[in-house]
């Protein structure tokens, strides 16, 4: 099992391109000592091995996030309208939804109404064969407010695949598919933005990071921070603000010149250089 481990950090990915990340490999780790765990409550082995093996612990360094500026983010959306997928990027960094989340999205999730999606389901490859799963997490599994735009941007998209299919698109359809409705590939999804953002001249980005970049420019407008949360589906507020933490810094600083201004609107100023004049107010 340790051998195992090892071989996955330096070529468990896919035709052997590389290694996985340590926490991808603990969390191997985790599913196969709970599968033992119920074989041996069950009398199937007499001993759980995986208690004993040693599985990584340590994290790589997380690399910094990277996100696109409003300038950067309308120079890519000019340049993926073009594309017959422009919908679904347009949706992804309006929305800050996971690629996973995106692409398993159905229309009978959108309500176009009350200009709100819910999010329930994602599409995952395992093997490269791809599989519906219920959601990242409890807290992945969320309704998403849509603005008017972003609400017309998906009304000319459903005509659209309507056009391009000779029965009416239904609920059970997915949003996101090729012309004769089958589920788009998650792989062929990012190497499709990929090309578009090295043909559009802004920074490289991955995919995921529309996500980060949705997060980001709607905190530097003073979006509350919970708000943020509910809409990227994390687990708690504070998991988004260790996050974005970078974004941070300017909102403090302006907090901290609104604080000054209280006080200062009081008339109350201490003398210069004086804590005495503190002590004496």
């Amino acid at each position: 099992m340790e051998a195992l481990y090892a071989e996955l950090l330096v070529s468990g990915r896919r035709n052997r391109s590389g290694g996985l990340d340590a926490k991808t490999v603990l969390e191997v780790h985790v599913v196969l000592r709970k599968a033992l765990a119920d074989a041996r409550r069950r009398g199937l082995i007499v001993h759980n091995i995986a208690e004993d093996a040693e599985a990584p612990k340590r994290r790589r360094p997380n690399a910094p996030l990277r996100a696109w500026n409003v300038e950067q983010l309308q120079t890519f959306l000019a340049v993926a309208r073009a594309k017959r997928l422009f919908p679904a990027y347009w949706l992804a960094a309006t929305t800050g939804m996971r690629r996973s989340e995106l692409l398993g999205l159905r229309w009978g999730d959108i309500d176009f109404g009350a200009e709100r999606l819910s999010i329930s389901r994602a599409l995952v490859s395992v093997g490269y064969v791809l599989h519906d799963s219920p959601g990242k997490t409890r807290t992945s599994r969320r309704a998403v407010d849509l603005d008017a735009l972003t609400v017309k941007v998906l009304h000319e998209w459903k005509a659209r695949r309507a056009s391009e299919s000779d029965t009416p698109v239904g609920d059970d359809d997915y949003v996101f598919a090729a012309p004769g409705g089958e589920p788009i590939h998650p792989d062929a999804f990012s190497k499709s933005f990929n090309r578009i953002v090295a043909s559009a001249g802004v920074p490289r980005l991955r995919l995921h990071d529309l996500r980060h970049t949705h997060a980001s420019l709607l905190l530097k407008e003073r979006v509350p921070i919970k708000v943020v949360s509910e809409r990227l589906g994390h687990a708690t507020p504070g998991f988004t603000m260790a996050t974005y933490q970078h974004v941070l810094p300017g909102m403090q600083a302006d907090a901290a010149r609104v604080f000054a201004g209280l006080i200062g609107s009081t008339g109350f100023y201490p003398v210069e250089g004086s804590v005495e004049a503190l002590s004496a107010r």
